[in-house]
């Protein structure tokens, strides 16, 4: 046989004896959850996985496929020196009880011994892959403490409200990092794929259907790249009127790429919200029911702004469309290069030509 034939043989069996080895080394190298808990999605695994989490400080702990049962939330440390990752595989399942009750999150990441650190090994700790499954009503991960925390490639389905920032140890900054979610929610009113009370995160490639409002910002310096709230077909029945793909009622928040789909409102600016920076963003609708309000922009105050190659992705052509709805009139808002349907031109609200700096382009 040929040595570079040999080479290459040599290569790929090495490289399948690694795969082979992943699931024992990344045994014999974390914390078993089943070695506390049992996974078979019938008993009750809260308080087993509590006592995991509390006697193995500053360990990774990893939950082999199966349905972990929880009838009340289970908490992690923020401090450095007691902090856990919590690691799931693809078809681990963390399921609320059928008679979840509790106001709490799910997964409280850094609900207990709360820490404002970031300079001690430990302080990058958070939660990784998985499923959250709500039982159509718990809110699924809340990040309540601590700094750098990471939560991603995570799956959260039938939740009330997928997930929610609290403010953070430093000043109110979480600084968190939360990347690669899909969510679904429990399509009632009052739901939040993501709720956000803390100041300078980062929130990458998320997709959130279900939820009556996509996205809530009450924190500041928050960047939002590639979120896309979608409405289906039965919440659009539901209470199309009262939906909102991104609600904002603070200042300097940045959204790049993001993507509001079929909601009645794509973005709504609280009375008080300054200096929001949206570039590269849409708003998209299926339908072209005359009865329904399509609403690209909404401010409870004046429109202060920036708004740059934004696409309005009206369906139809009634005059109920607005481009840009205002509470207040003035503002220092700017749109730059608006992308809007050439027969649509016309038939949008006139507000918006008040701000417009750049073209409109069909």
């Amino acid at each position: 046989m040929p040595a570079c034939t040999t080479a290459v043989l040599l290569a790929l069996a090495c490289a399948l004896e690694a795969r082979a080895d992943e699931a024992p080394a990344t045994a014999a190298a974390f914390v078993l959850a089943t070695d506390y808990a049992a996974a078979d999605g019938v008993t009750d695994a809260a308080d087993a996985l509590q006592r995991c989490i509390d006697e193995n400080p500053h360990r990774t702990i990893w939950f082999p496929d199966g349905e972990y049962l929880l009838s009340h939330p289970i908490a992690t440390p923020a401090d450095p020196a007691r902090a856990v990752t919590l690691r799931l595989s693809d078809f681990a399942f963390l399921k609320a009880a059928p008679d979840w009750a509790h106001t709490n999150a799910m997964v409280r990441l850094g609900a207990r011994a709360p820490a404002n650190n970031n300079r001690a090994p430990g302080s990058v700790y958070g939660l990784y892959g998985g499923n959250i499954d709500g039982a159509g009503r718990a809110t699924g991960i809340a990040i309540e403490s601590g700094r750098e925390t990471r939560v991603q490639n995570v799956a959260i389905k039938r939740c009330h409200v997928g997930i929610h920032v609290m403010k953070g140890a430093n000043g109110g900054s979480a600084d968190c990092d939360v990347r690669d979610i899909d969510m679904t929610g429990n399509n009632e009113p009052g739901s939040v794929g993501l709720l956000v009370e803390a100041h300078d995160n980062t929130f990458t490639n998320f997709r959130m259907v279900d939820f009556q409002t996509g996205v809530v910002m009450k924190g500041a310096g928050n960047f939002l790249t590639n979120l896309h709230p979608l409405l289906s077909r039965v919440s659009n029945q539901r209470f199309f009127a009262d939906t909102v793909g991104f609600r904002d009622f603070s200042d300097n928040n940045s959204y790049v790429r993001c993507y509001s789909d079929q909601f009645s409102t794509g973005w709504l600016f609280g009375p008080k919200s300054d200096n929001a920076d949206l570039d590269g963003c849409f708003t998209y609708w299926y339908d072209s029911d005359p009865g329904k309000r399509h609403t690209a922009i909404r401010c409870e105050g004046a429109f202060r702004a920036l708004v740059d190659d934004f696409w309005a992705g009206f369906r139809n052509t009634q005059a109920t469309n607005a481009v840009l709805l205002v509470g207040e009139p003035g503002g220092h808002g700017v749109i730059r290069d608006l992308r809007m349907r050439e027969e649509l031109r016309n038939a949008a609200d006139d507000a918006f030509r008040d701000h417009l700096k750049g073209a409109i382009h069909p």
